[in-house]
């Protein structure tokens, strides 16, 4: 931060006072007949208290005027640069919170947490490292929901991921659903980087469009899409298979494979971690090269503080009473 002038010539103003009263010729004392009076003695007097210099009138008059210079040479208080994002992505993220991920096989610190509680600790740092992406949030489940639309606001997209819970859209999975509703907002963007991070840890249960038709869709829009599987493999136990696993990979793998994206499959925290990082070098953020440097105005203060100077020089000159001789 620093300040600067905008009109730094101005400051030339500031001797023109001086100039003025050196160069000028002086007023002439007017001549003609006299007048006698018997008080002459106390008049003169008065004339002479009168005459007298008054220091304080002429050292206000000169600050109001260095002040009024400062002012018209525009002082200003420059912030630090803030970079702009010259191009960035429209990166949608639609995240599954339906009945399923309820379901407890993630490790966070050793202790063991639901598989949405994993996607918000790992999603949140993924959407803070976006800086320069406008981001979106669906949340999806028997049915699915726009939560935030595009936006640089990466802070309010990571505040309602974390607010969600499972099962607020439904119990079932509306895969389908998701990736439309993504399209059709993507699909009004500029940005020629439309993409979008899909994450399930099931099949297509519910919806009005099936997932290979929405993702024809996405690659008729130019939306990329990259899908992630989450969920441990079902448990074994004694020889038999404890749980199952409802993830339909096949259909997930196609929808990546139609859109030009990548098909993750996430077993853990550790997994779910690499894959947002390898999303980070597949879709790197663009290189920041423009900035703008906040500018606050301050002439007001000069200005205003010489108008009050040029008040108080003015009530000095008339407030003073004239001594007269007894």
């Amino acid at each position: 931060m620093s300040l600067q002038w905008a009109h730094l010539w101005a400051l030339i103003a500031l001797p023109l006072p001086l100039l003025v009263w050196r160069l000028l010729p002086r007023a002439q004392t007017p001549t003609g007949p006299a007048l006698r009076v018997p008080f002459f003695a106390a008049l003169e007097q008065g004339r002479a208290d009168a005459a007298r210099p008054r220091r304080w009138p002429l050292l206000l008059a000169a600050l109001a005027w260095l002040l009024l210079v400062l002012a018209a040479a525009r002082p200003q208080w420059v912030g630090e640069p803030i970079p702009l994002p010259v191009e960035g992505r429209d990166l949608m993220l639609a995240v599954d919170i339906s009945g399923s991920m309820v379901e407890e096989d993630m490790v966070i610190g050793g202790r063991v947490v639901d598989r949405l509680t994993a996607v918000k600790a790992v999603a949140g740092d993924f959407i803070e490292r976006r800086e320069g992406d406008r981001i979106g949030l669906i949340l999806f489940g028997q049915q699915a929901y726009l939560q935030t639309p595009l936006s640089f606001d990466r802070e309010t997209v990571r505040t309602l991921l974390f607010e969600s819970a499972v099962g607020l859209a439904g119990r079932e999975t509306a895969i389908g659903d998701a990736i439309g509703l993504a399209v059709k907002r993507l699909r009004e963007s500029p940005s020629e980087e439309r993409v979008l991070v899909l994450l399930t840890d099931g099949t297509n249960t519910a919806g009005n469009i099936a997932p290979l038709k929405a993702a024809e869709l996405a690659a008729e829009a130019d939306v990329r899409i990259h899908t992630i599987a989450i969920g441990g493999d079902p448990r074994s136990a004694f020889g038999l298979t404890l749980g199952r696993n409802p993830l339909d990979e096949g259909t997930l793998q196609a929808i990546a494979e139609a859109t030009g994206g990548r098909y993750f499959r996430a077993r853990d925290l550790r997994e779910l971690q690499a894959i947002y990082g390898l999303l980070d070098e597949l879709e790197p953020v663009q290189s920041e090269q423009l900035s703008f440097r906040p500018v606050q105005e301050l002439f007001a203060w000069p200005l205003a503080a010489a108008l009050v100077l040029s008040a108080l020089a003015t009530l000095v000159r008339i407030g003073l009473p004239v001594r007269t001789g007894q």
